[in-house]
């Protein structure tokens, strides 16, 4: 097959089905012998591969075969799995085990940690986990280039250095001193230290006893120097070949010489950057560490079946030419810019991209034997694609997995980790005792329903922090029962075992220790159950066996970024039985792979392509300057990755114009494709049209304006004066609330809103009449009292307190001289009851003083801006009207009847533009009707007749409680929803009743 002096080196282009090609022509080289291809070895890049190509040899084997053995060469037991090849056995003994990683990650977290508080810049545990897995993929990019720290040290490069990256070279260069002294001290390697000994030892070995049977090295793009000097050794060999992944032999030698990489000029030492973005980069790489040039590479003879016409591998090599290239474009004929058998389609959303490759992907199930494959880098895309096929009863599991943060035995860890970090807050709390994992099984409608009773006791600002604080916050709350209390007070005895330990110990295997018995407990240990929970039992338990190696004073807070460090790291893939002739891919997984339709999804910027992930170690200088791969390398594999994938017979590429939060920018490589295929661009605006089509209704019916009009016996005959303009200006919501029961719910955890403000001002000025009596010196005192009890944001009282304390100080020398002048405070927060036009009227007077004259003043404290007076001449706000009706009929306790109201004051807490200050005095009326204001005399009268038409109306009589009948009154949009607004809001009469 090969020589020392004629490599056999093969290439397979991208039309053709690389893993049936190269089973095709194994079998026909080494098939007519029984044994010939169990005696063979064929050294693959994954287990993926290894997969794929044995399912090629199933598909090739017309009578039973015995299949070569499929070695992948990042495999970490390459000795075992090569078994006979590397007789005698043990031939690799003295190579030391590799560290395992999650001890090695603890160990480089810890270093990091120790080494950052030296230099008087500490980091907690958390970040130091992040530090410590760039430092570890920044140690692995080292060893696999075989780059020693000498290396590092040796460079001469300060004067281009930032202060930044001076310091983080010095930390590095610490720990990288440190590291093989901690790897000593055990007897072991790192995973890719022991990876480059075991290739560089089978590459040794072969030279002098190659194995009996053929070698082939296929599919193998990697040009790291170990890999390369295996491949170099195989391609030599008499019976091996290396058999490479569309390597791109259209390419003249100006365009294959203008990638790179480039020597040094000899005058200057200048060397130019290659261009690692291009899709043939890592391959030249590769061929020159193999000592091959490209014109001795042939194309292997033999194709897949279900190829794609061979013009396809020559459109791809031109719509990727170098970037200064490109003008070679205009001289293209038409038929080596056209993508036969390629088309695209753009849509606005993920969404509906997910939507219209479901549909693509289903429509290839209508052709018997067709096999279609989703390729995404996207795995929010995998996942919705994934979700659309089971309408139609298609299992299509996303295969490159997904992360075991975002899976329910992982989102239950962090969850745990997150309520106690927060010291059990309402929110992480409900989020936690709410996870599907908590409590499943027959017990899990009884726990619902005692959550939601928590759920809604915890509404409002939040309660004094830790499960006792909880406790108390339950028993003060209005939906408080003994059922709740006894179902917490269960809950609290799970709970407290993990308070103590992550408020008594720093130390991270009690914390852990303390995780992992929550989970159990609270899942009934179903959080370790299914492949997932495997996972997550596997991962958890090497975590607590090197946890004594990992960070130390661990903060729950620290915990908490820790955990979601390692498991969005831990990606859990599904097991095998989804659809036999449908697949979802990552790029990972779809090398070598072939359907007969491929599409291609989410070609945005920064999805296909991402964007390169910056290192916090090590400067692109620094790189540059010791030949480690650049960020944009990436970038290169992702395009040469795009190139295999279409050369399928039938290719859709898709994006979406948008993302989740803002327009996205095609891809660098939709861009090329397109403006090489100029008129041969092809659209499939067909998926587009049934993606909006498919669950587009028949016809669209918006409701109209709801106006309900129940009979008059049934409708109340109590309301408050707080509710007349509700019933006036949106008779609807008041109707919801009063007649429905529906209310609001403060959102759990809430800052102090308007409401609650008014509440508390009110609280502390009706305490501060009856306990103080009035004593403006003790105002002040109650307020700090309020604010210090409050069970708000610290920063909502920093921002509240400086204009409250403005306020009451305000209205205290207010008080003051209303004392001075003869005026003096009868009552505060009372309740007062009038029966009028067979209602009975209902209201509670802020505070009603007694003026010299023996008329009264009634007082209405506001914390924002109080009606105008406009709007009271209107017949609106009719609150302060109303009061002095029933102040005047002697309806209060402690009011005696036949006094006048000759007063009606808003005192408000808001900001006075006039003296900038906080805290005015307003009034809606005024004695002589100026400004446009009513008749401070005739004020509650003509509050009792706008009152007594209202109820006439929407309480005895049977007017419809219309929606929003005065809209330019400002009222709460409690019930917009409820009335479907937006369906009929400016509509007119369009739509139908709700």
């Amino acid at each position: 097959m090969a020589s020392a002096e004629k490599p056999s080196v093969f290439t397979i282009p991208a039309h053709r089905a690389f893993a049936d090609a190269l089973a095709a022509g194994l079998i026909a080289q080494h098939g007519k012998d029984q044994m010939g291809l169990a005696r063979g070895i064929i050294l693959v890049p994954t287990n993926r591969a290894a997969r794929s190509i044995s399912e090629a040899f199933v598909r090739r084997a017309e009578t039973g075969l015995l299949l070569p053995r499929l070695v992948p060469v990042g495999d970490l037991e390459l000795g075992e799995k090569l078994g006979s090849a590397l007789d005698p056995i043990g031939a690799d003994a003295d190579i030391p085990p590799a560290i395992p990683p999650m001890e090695r990650q603890m160990i480089l977290a810890c270093l990091v940690q120790d080494v950052r508080a030296a230099a008087g810049r500490p980091v907690d545990a958390g970040e130091a986990m992040r530090l410590g897995m760039a430092l570890a993929q920044t140690l692995d990019q080292l060893l696999v280039e075989r780059l020693g720290p000498e290396k590092l040290k040796d460079l001469n490069i300060s004067v281009d250095l930032s202060e930044h990256w001076h310091r983080s070279l010095e930390l590095l260069n610490i720990l990288l001193d440190r590291w093989p002294r901690e790897l000593a001290l055990r007897g072991l390697v790192d995973a890719a230290e022991r990876r480059n000994r075991l290739l560089s030892h089978i590459a040794a070995r072969w030279r002098n006893e190659p194995p009996p049977g053929f070698v082939v090295a296929a599919g193998i793009a990697t040009p790291a120097p170990a890999v390369a000097e295996l491949l170099y050794r195989v391609a030599r060999m008499e019976r091996g070949a290396v058999v490479l992944p569309d390597l791109d032999l259209h390419m003249t030698a100006e365009e294959w010489d203008s990638i790179g990489p480039f020597d040094a000029d000899p005058v200057s030492g200048f060397r130019k950057r290659p261009i690692e973005t291009h899709p043939q980069f890592a391959l030249k790489l590769l061929l020159d560490r193999m000592g091959i040039h490209r014109d001795e590479v042939a194309m292997w003879r033999w194709g897949g079946g279900h190829d794609a016409r061979a013009v396809r591998s020559r459109n791809i090599s031109n719509a990727l030419l170098p970037p200064r290239l490109t003008i070679k474009w205009r001289d293209l004929e038409t038929a080596e810019r056209n993508l036969a058998g390629v088309r695209a389609l753009e849509v606005a959303t993920p969404a509906d991209e997910a939507q219209a490759i479901a549909i693509a992907l289903r429509e290839a199930l209508e052709t018997p034997g067709k096999t279609a494959a989703l390729v995404t880098p996207d795995r929010a895309l995998a996942t919705r694609v994934s979700a659309h096929l089971k309408r139609w009863g298609v299992e299509a599991d996303d295969s490159a997995g997904r992360p075991l943060s975002e899976l329910p035995p992982g989102t239950l860890l962090i969850a745990i980790a997150e309520a106690a970090a927060e010291r059990f807050a309402p929110v992480p709390l409900l989020a936690l005792l709410k996870h599907p994992l908590v409590n499943a099984g027959e017990g899990r409608l009884p726990w619902l329903e005692q959550v939601r009773r928590l759920d809604l006791a915890l509404r409002g600002p939040r309660p004094a922090a830790g499960i006792e604080g909880i406790g108390q916050h339950i028993q003060k709350a209005k939906v408080q029962n003994a059922t709740l209390l006894a179902w917490w007070n269960d809950v609290s005895s799970i709970l407290a075992p993990l308070e103590r330990a992550f408020s008594a110990s720093s130390a991270l295997p009690i914390q852990l220790a303390a995780l992992r018995e929550a989970a159990g407990t609270l899942s009934g240990e179903r959080v370790w159950a299914g492949h997932q929970g495997h996972q997550a039992a596997s991962t958890f338990a090497e975590m607590e066996a090197a946890a004594e190696e990992g960070p130390r004073e661990t903060d729950p807070r620290a915990l908490l970024f820790l955990l979601q460090q390692i498991l969005s790291a831990t990606a859990v893939r599904p097991p095998q039985g989804g659809h036999p002739r449908i697949a979802i891919l990552g790029l990972l997984e779809a090398r070598l792979q072939q359907a007969d339709l491929m599409i291609l999804g989410g070609l945005n910027e920064g999805t296909w392509p991402a964007l390169p992930a910056p290192d916090p170690w090590l400067a692109p200088r620094i790189r540059q300057e010791l030949g480690l791969p650049g960020l944009e390398r990436r970038i290169g594999l992702s395009a040469h990755d795009l190139a295999n994938a279409l050369g399928a017979p039938q290719v859709l590429i898709t994006r979406a114009r948008r993302d989740a939060s803002a327009p996205a920018i095609a891809s660098r490589f939709w861009l090329r494709l397109k403006a090489m295929a100029g008129q041969q661009w092809r659209e499939a605006a067909e998926y587009r049209d049934l993606a909006l089509a498919i669950d587009q209704p028949e016809g669209h019916f918006p409701a109209t304006q709801p106006a309900p009009c129940p009979p008059s016996a049934i409708r109340p005959r109590e309301i408050a004066v707080t509710d007349v303009d509700r019933l006036k200006a949106d008779p609807y919501s008041f109707y919801a609330r009063k007649m429905l029961g529906l209310a609001a719910l403060d959102p759990v955890d809430a800052e102090p809103s308007a409401a609650w403000r008014g509440t508390a001002v009110h609280d502390i000025l009706e305490k501060w009449a009856q306990e103080d009596g009035w004593d403006p010196a003790k105002l002040h005192a109650r307020a700090m009292d309020m604010l210090a009890a409050a069970d708000a944001h610290p920063l909502m009282r920093a921002l509240w307190q400086p204009r409250l304390m403005k306020a009451v100080e305000w209205i205290a020398r207010q008080v003051t001289e209303n004392l001075a002048q003869g005026r003096r405070p009868l009552l505060a927060e009372k309740w007062g009851r009038l029966k009028i036009a067979d209602v009975n009227l209902s209201g509670k007077a802020d505070r009603i003083d007694l003026l010299p004259d023996g008329t009264l003043a009634i007082v209405d404290y506001k914390t924002g801006k109080p009606p105008s007076g406009k709007q009271v001449a209107a017949g609106f706000s009719m609150q302060l009207g109303l009061l002095g009706l029933i102040a005047e009929q002697g309806e209060f306790d402690g009011l005696e009847s036949g006094r006048i109201a000759s007063a009606f004051e808003y005192w408000s807490m808001g900001r006075d533009t006039k003296s900038d200050g906080f805290g005015y005095c307003q009034s809606p009326v005024d004695p002589k009707g100026s400004y446009g204001k009513v008749v401070t005399g005739e004020f509650t009268q003509q509050a009792a007749r706008h009152f007594i038409d209202a109820v006439e109306k929407w309480l005895t009589g049977n007017v419809p409680f219309t929606a929003k009948l005065h809209p330019e009154i400002p009222t709460y949009g409690d019930y917009d929803q409820l009335m479907r607004l937006e369906e009929w809001y400016g509509r007119g009469s369009q739509g139908r009743g709700a």
